[in-house]
């Protein structure tokens, strides 16, 4: 989706190194220290002894689950997926082509190329590579990946490239000539690594964020100042532009632009949480002006001459209230001469149980897209006769849509139309009339004599909550079929039915059933739903996923020695919440690049930028809340835990492998049964190739096949 993306904050977990603490005892702040924790030693990514340990855990599981006559098969079955030439090569549009980032068996790390408009509409399309990140990590001695650009609009010729070496969130950048396909011989470089990005004011002038050392980076190890950089000067002379301050999760400056690159202001943002953030303007006298709007509300983009915002609460205003999710515009020109005064009219605002879900601007229209009730929709915007109009886009009814691509130039869109069982379809227009289907991913297993039904279960509250089940068709209720439940719940992030691939080879063939569950915390009811289970109320979320579990089984779908649980990042705590709370209600918890340690979190990885979604542990309130599921403290002696399988990358620097390295520790000091493996490399998405991903994948369906099919 593209907005005007230097509006928006990165709403992910994001960024650099591991922060230690408290070197001796408990802080004073009621923080666990090594007196309580033994384990605080693998908090250090890479250290010797913290490796050794990774490494015998590793050969360990490795044994156990390589062995398994089926592993080969599993593997070859993912890699054929994920190496596959028959996919869709979904791409960007740019004034030069259409862009496309591929990795295959000849092209691990990656190729970024382009082709034009027609060859794509064709059924080979012929690709120019611009850059082999192969060739240039075999050059350079580096595993690097790549991470992305940043060009100038509105030729998008000169770019900053992103890399990061072995897949962690932190990154390189350097200036690459999207004509010439090099690297610009003594152009723009950041060759130390770090968060943050960059923006180009013109060609010879970037705003940077990033870590300049003491003094710039928050409690949260993120960025919160801004420099303008100018070519052929060193980066430390570089003039600050804006600063935040040091409480702060992130804060930064950012350049406004239109659909054609034309800058109209430039603003300043103070993330005060992870959800809330303060936002400013630089008047033509070259003071910073606050934007008088809610801190859970944000500028969305600038569409038919109109400036845009969202709200995540409702907003008052000129007697007006405007309800949560809705988009609001007000007048350009007026927001130019004076931001808080400029009138502001209600562009759309959400029905029952709709919410957005992310948008793009063409050269002359605003596409919305929305969840109704779980189910996709595509809403087109204009601003005509003095009033906004909007029109439905006609893509298929029941499925997970998605905007996949736009033009700046043009009114050329591309949507995807997915669902569990049938594979991906992109859809396009040029805007002259309906979007028509233009390439749709080969199947990648069989859907005959399976089904798709959705269900509710009541929460320990009393709140009903929707999930999705696929399964054999007329399955009897009888209790016996293994269950793949999954769901995430946390950071207003939604989970959609989507086409299942590999899961729908390697599990719902050999007759398992995948459930997925639509949690409070996530967003796929708006803003509500995730904000009426965050902080204090965190504990919904877990009840939520233990409630559906109890209605598969009282319903006969599954029994809890058939049922298996699994979910990453925010999905890994809310796994290990589930298994800790109820271990007699699963039979396996996969827990995957998790959180885990929730007394600790806000010291490990960039735990502290969390702390608006589960509370701050250092105040004795607030760790009431947390220390009430916090896996890691959960797990106790003497309890029959089903054998959870945690796995974790040891340059993930996001949630950081500490938690499920001191998850597996504490499990096998209290003598209960465990695997762990961790990638050594990859980063918070794991494996940076195919093959690697591959083996994570077969590794986990062997483990769950053992844990819940077997007898």
């Amino acid at each position: 989706m593209k907005l005007v993306s230097t509006l928006a904050m990165a709403a992910v977990m994001t960024i650099g190194a591991v922060t230690s603490a408290n070197a001796q005892g408990q802080s004073s702040d009621g923080v666990p220290g090594p007196d309580e924790d033994p384990y605080i030693w693998l908090e250090e990514a890479r250290s010797d002894e913290a490796l050794a340990w990774v490494t015998a855990e590793n050969e360990r599981t490795l044994g156990e689950l390589e062995e398994d006559p089926r592993f080969e098969t599993l593997k070859a079955e993912a890699l054929a997926i994920f190496d596959s030439e028959d996919r869709i090569p979904f791409v960007s549009f740019r004034p030069d082509g259409l862009y496309n980032f591929w990795q295959d068996k000849e092209n691990p790390k990656g190729l970024l190329r382009r082709t034009s408009v027609e060859s794509y509409q064709s059924e080979n399309p012929e690709w120019e590579t611009v850059l082999d990140v192969d060739a240039l990590a075999a050059a350079e001695g580096k595993e690097w990946v790549y991470k992305g650009s940043t060009c100038l609009p509105p030729k998008m010729e000169m770019c900053m490239i992103a890399l990061s070496d072995g897949g962690e969130d932190a990154t390189i950048m350097r200036e690459f000539n999207m004509t010439t396909k090099e690297f610009v011989e003594g152009g723009f470089e950041l060759s130390e690594k770090s968060q943050g990005g960059v923006q180009w004011l013109d060609e010879d002038t970037l705003f940077v964020g990033r870590d300049f050392g003491e003094g710039t980076l928050t409690d949260s190890e993120y960025p919160f100042t801004t420099r303008v950089w100018k070519r052929g000067t060193d980066i430390a002379d570089a003039n600050e532009l804006y600063r935040g301050e040091a409480s702060d999760v992130w804060a930064g400056a950012n350049l406004v632009r239109d659909a054609s690159g034309e800058i109209h202001a430039t603003t300043a943002f103070r993330g005060v949480s992870f959800h809330e953030s303060e936002y400013y303007w630089l008047n033509p006298a070259f003071d910073w002006v606050k934007l008088d709007i809610p801190k859970k509300a944000s500028p969305y983009g600038i569409v038919d001459g109109h400036m845009l915002f969202s709200t995540d609460v409702d907003w008052e205003v000129d007697g007006q209230t405007f309800p949560a999710d809705s988009l609001i515009a007000v007048d350009l020109e007026e927001f130019k001469v004076d931001p808080n005064a400029a009138t502001k009219t209600l562009v759309w605002a959400p029905g029952e149980r709709q919410t957005k879900r992310g948008g793009a601007i063409t050269a002359g229209a605003l596409y919305v897209g929305l969840l109704d009730n779980v189910i996709g929709k595509v809403l087109k915007f204009n601003f005509e006769d003095g009033a906004w109009v909007s029109e439905e886009v006609a893509l298929p009814d029941n499925a997970t849509v998605g905007i996949a691509a736009s033009s700046n130039e043009s009114e050329q869109i591309m949507f995807t139309v997915t669902d569990f069982l049938n594979p991906t379809t992109l859809y396009y227009t040029d805007g002259s009339g309906a979007p028509q289907p233009l390439k749709t991913s080969p199947a990648r297993f069989d859907p005959t004599g399976m089904e798709v039904e959705q269900f509710s279960a009541t929460s320990a509250d009393g709140t009903k909550i929707p999930y999705f089940i696929v399964k054999p068709s007329g399955m009897e209720l009888n209790g016996e079929t293994a269950v793949l439940m999954t769901g995430y719940g946390g950071f207003q992030i939604p989970r959609l039915p989507a086409y299942l691939g590999s899961t729908g080879k390697m599990w719902l063939e050999r007759g398992g059933a995948y459930v997925l569950a639509n949690l409070r915390g996530g967003g796929e009811f708006g803003p509500g739903w995730h904000q009426t289970a965050i902080r204090e109320n965190k504990q919904r979320t877990w009840d939520d996923f233990i409630a559906v579990g109890q209605d598969l089984v009282d319903r006969g779908f599954t029994a809890p020695e058939h049922l298996g649980i699994q979910g990453g990042s925010q999905g890994g705590l809310l796994v290990g919440t589930a298994f800790t709370q109820r271990p007699d209600l699963f039979g396996a918890a996969i827990v995957q690049i998790p959180l885990f340690d929730m007394l600790r979190y806000h010291v490990i990885g960039r735990g502290a930028s969390w702390i608006g979604e589960y509370g701050d542990p250092r105040i004795p309130e607030q760790r009431a809340w947390i220390e009430g599921y916090s896996p890691y403290q959960m797990i106790k002696e003497g309890v029959d835990y089903p054998t959870p399988f945690l796995w974790a990358s040891t340059a993930d620097d996001r949630t950081h492998p500490a938690h499920a390295r001191k998850g597996a520790a504490r499990l096998k000091e209290q003598g209960h049964p465990y695997y762990y493996f961790e990638d050594m490399t990859g980063g918070h998405s794991g494996g940076v190739d195919n093959e690697q991903r591959a083996k994570l994948q077969a590794l986990q369906y062997i483990y769950l096949m053992q844990q819940l099919m077997d007898e």
